[in-house]
């Protein structure tokens, strides 16, 4: 086989391939999203802080496309339990989310995503799981659903082999990678025995790390190969290979030089036989920008290339073989780790601390040129040994904005890749690659000038808007539209509808809690119209990626942290703090009976045990109606958005509009579409629904438009009201300053997030400085600091100290 070089291509005659992924880089700007937190867990009743990094671009730079952030928190059934909506200034924010003590313990995930990214597809929002464990036990189902929870130990090993260049050929040597997965969506260890169909051994492999490995396998014509497949628990199973094809290329990459990148390319014989002028085109790109491109006639059965890596920038870098026509032939992934983070430095103001003793840390921050970097960042800092950490386990920047965010599917314990700097991890590194897809884009559809339709458009504030009708349905034009603020007589705006009968109100800033009134009118002022409020709904969080970090060992894992919640829990509760609730004996109320029009209680309307109505609902203001009556409803406890009598905690029967439904449909119903709920406890009022009614009935009764329960006249022609989310105005964490009188230091300081500031910025010289105050426990404590300069690059830091 003969070895000639490839030419560095300076001006790429490949001219359509660069003009169409400039055109997509263009049109199709990719966002990313990596949310801070201030712990790797929670228990009910403590806070969680975060803070969102948004970046733009292969270069990370801080977003200005989106001005608006959505956050969630979503338990293990794919509910949203709480979420906020956050402003975002030149790509980050800050907020928080307070978790009731009532909160079951479970694997919750926290999301976040701007309402562009919605385009590219769930898969690249910001997920991450939490395990958030309740020690207090306010309810008796507090329980963890096992059929929620994958069960490592049943069903068979799921294995796959990735040859490198997407199919084996033969007579060509080539890597040949495989994933094993247990059932649970976790890599298992597992090794095995390659035969031909001759019975014959051809390699033995094993994988080395996270049930990932690699082999060598240069395939001879009519020849099959079966691997038999080994797990830790001796089971077997055999699985064929791919079938090799006599004719192809080989596109194969070895990533071992720290320095440089071996890219070989070898093309069969009876394809040079075929086509002995066929030219061919590397191309290398990263995140829609072309780094590197080389052109060769093929002519001989090998070619080779070595490429420095410091052409690239660090991240996925995709190369892509292309024939002469400019057709997509093979394609591999590869991962550049390049010095251009930022380094960062903590300088303390001295080396072992007392309990309650102030803190005064210097944050250098520069960069791989060792010039001072200006830039934003975050700060946590918690007691370790009261809430011990592991590093390998938890997401962190790099690994998010650098890996997991550009592949669609799941990558197992990804900030292992980024801690461990040696041999082992970078080679398990490139066959994590050589095993995961890059789905940002395909080049046969970019090529063929196909994109995917952009359904949502960049938030940059909130806006209301809508569409005005005739009751007949058609559009109305000209209408005159005013939008008024229930809580503010100042607050008004004016808009006219289009040919479509639209209207828009834009450039809006308003609060979670914002009350309006839509009023319009024709052009000859007549008030005779519908008016159909667009409403936003959040993404879909069914089939996350995420599935597999889920786990069902809390109180093992966590058991140290649980005690720590406990002590902390009862303190708290001594000096009435926290996100705490008095829990009430059951006790009968007596009250003048409600009136509940187009009730569909047998009993009679109004005829229960207790009635909440909706505009009380609306004074709380929850995400969803669970959230809102729980701790409302005397004898009803809420799980998951179930109600569950406390006499026997067993569902109750759930009834909406004189429908009976399942018992998790609750939360699907708008709770501003809510008249009333009543709550049907008594033998008396349940045993006429028989047994269905056996555990206690909930019935729901929604507006019909008719309802004069509130002053305002909010509802008929022409006019409506609208409660929009709003921006939340996120809260300031506490830290006590125990050198200012006022200061409670009776109070054992018990906490485990000592200190959480979001919002660190440095300087031009690269420097600045912040303080706090230890909590009263002595042991380890642990600072991270996260964040990203303003051209783009990421710095991390973990640094511990002593409190004796």
């Amino acid at each position: 086989m003969g070895i000639y070089s490839f030419v560095c291509l300076t001006d790429d005659p490949f001219s359509k391939i660069r003009r169409q992924l400039e055109k997509w880089t263009l049109e199709q700007p990719v966002e990313k999203v990596y949310l801070h937190l201030d712990k790797p867990y929670y228990a009910a009743g403590d806070d969680i802080w975060f803070k969102a990094y948004v970046v733009s671009g292969g270069l990370h730079r801080l977003s200005t496309l989106s001005g608006i952030l959505n956050v969630e928190l979503i338990d293990e059934q794919d509910s949203i339990k709480q979420s906020v909506k956050l402003p975002l200034d030149s790509g980050v924010t800050n907020g928080d989310f307070a978790l009731p003590d009532t909160l079951h313990q479970g694997n919750y995930r926290i999301r976040a995503y701007t309402n562009y990214m919605r385009n590219a597809g769930k898969e690249y929002f910001f997920d991450r799981q939490i395990a958030i464990i309740n020690t207090i036990n306010h309810n008796k189902n507090n329980i963890v659903k096992a059929s929620s929870i994958n069960n490592k130990g049943a069903g068979k090993i799921d294995v796959q082999f990735f040859p490198e260049s997407g199919y084996l050929v033969n007579g060509i040597t080539s890597k040949v990678a495989f994933k094993a997965v247990a059932p649970n969506g976790l890599g298992v260890a597992i090794k095995g025995i390659l035969t031909d169909s001759k019975r014959q051994q051809v390699t033995e492999f094993a994988s080395v790390h996270l049930g990932m490995g690699v082999f060598e396998l240069t395939p001879k014509a009519g020849v099959t190969y079966q691997a038999k497949i080994i797990d830790g628990n001796g089971s077997a199973i055999n699985i064929p290979l791919p079938i090799a094809v006599d004719k192809g290329e080989v596109l194969t990459i070895d990533d071992n030089d720290r320095r440089n990148l071996l890219v070989k390319i070898a093309i069969s014989r009876p394809l040079l036989i075929t086509d002995p002028g066929m030219q061919l085109t590397l191309i290398a790109e990263s995140a829609g920008k072309i780094y590197f491109t080389a052109k060769t006639k093929a002519g001989t059965a090998v070619s080779s290339l070595v490429i420095p890596r410091n052409k690239f920038p660090s991240g996925i870098v995709r190369f892509t073989l292309f024939s002469g026509v400019g057709e997509p032939l093979n394609e591999r992934l590869v991962f550049i780790q390049n010095t251009d983070r930022l380094n960062l430095k903590l300088t303390a103001d001295r080396q072992v601390y007392a309990p309650r003793q102030k803190v005064k840390l210097m944050l250098t921050a520069q960069n791989s040129n060792n010039q001072p970097a200006a830039g934003s960042f975050s700060v946590s800092v918690t007691g370790e040994t009261r809430m011990p950490a592991d590093e390998d386990t938890q997401n962190n920047i790099l690994a998010s904005l650098l890996l997991t965010s550009d592949l669609r599917g799941y990558v197992e314990q990804a900030a292992w890749y980024f801690n461990h700097a040696d041999e082992k991890s970078r080679a398990a590194l490139d066959v994590l690659m050589l095993t995961q897809g890059y789905h940002r884009f395909e080049w046969k559809e970019i090529l063929k000038d196909v994109y995917p339709a952009k359904q949502y458009r960049p938030e940059n504030s909130l806006q209301v808007s809508g569409t005005v009708l005739t009751t007949g349905g058609k559009p109305v034009i000209d209408a005159k539209v005013k939008l008024f603020d229930l809580d503010s007589i100042q607050f008004t705006r004016d808009a006219v509808t289009d040919e479509h009968g639209r209207f828009i109100f834009k450039n809006l800033t308003f609060d979670d809690s914002v009350r309006f009134i839509v009023q319009a009118r024709t052009s000859k002022n007549k008030k005779d119209v519908d008016i159909k409020m667009d409403k936003l709904m959040p993404a879909s969080t069914s089939s996350n990626k995420i599935s597999p970090d889920f786990q069902n060992d809390f109180s093992g894992r966590l058991a140290v942290y649980a005690q720590s919640s406990k002590q902390l829990y009862e303190e708290q509760r001594r000096y009435g703090l926290g996100n705490h609730v008095i829990s009430l004996q059951e006790v009968v109320i007596r009250e003048k009976r409600q009136a509940v029009r187009n009730s569909s209680n047998l009993n009679g309307p109004g005829n229960a045990d207790q009635i909440i109505m909706g505009k009380d609902l609306q004074a709380i203001g929850c995400i969803n109606i669970s959230d809102c009556l729980q701790g409302r409803l005397v004898g009803v406890n809420f799980s998951n958005g179930v109600a569950y009598s406390t006499r026997d905690f067993r569902p109750m029967q759930l009834i909406v509009d004189g429908m009976y439904v399942e018992d998790k449909y609750l939360n699907t119903v708008n709770y501003n579409d809510v008249q009333a709920i009543e709550v049907l406890r008594n033998i008396g009022l349940t045993s006429i629904y028989g047994g269905r009614g056996g555990s206690g009935v909930l019935l729901v009764t929604t507006k019909r438009g008719d309802e004069n329960d509130e002053p305002e006249p909010v509802y008929g022609r022409g006019i409506t009201t609208y409660y929009p989310k709003g921006y939340y105005k996120a809260r300031k964490f506490y830290s006590p300053l125990y050198d200012r009188s006022g200061t409670n230091k009776q109070l054992a300081d018990l906490r485990t997030t000592i200190y959480w500031n979001p919002n660190l910025l440095t300087g031009k010289d690269g420097n600045t400085f912040f303080e706090y105050f230890n909590a009263g426990s002595k042991g380890t404590y642990r600072v991270v600091i996260e964040g990203i300069d303003n051209k783009g690059h990421l710095g991390r830091l973990v640094y511990h100290y002593h409190v004796q």
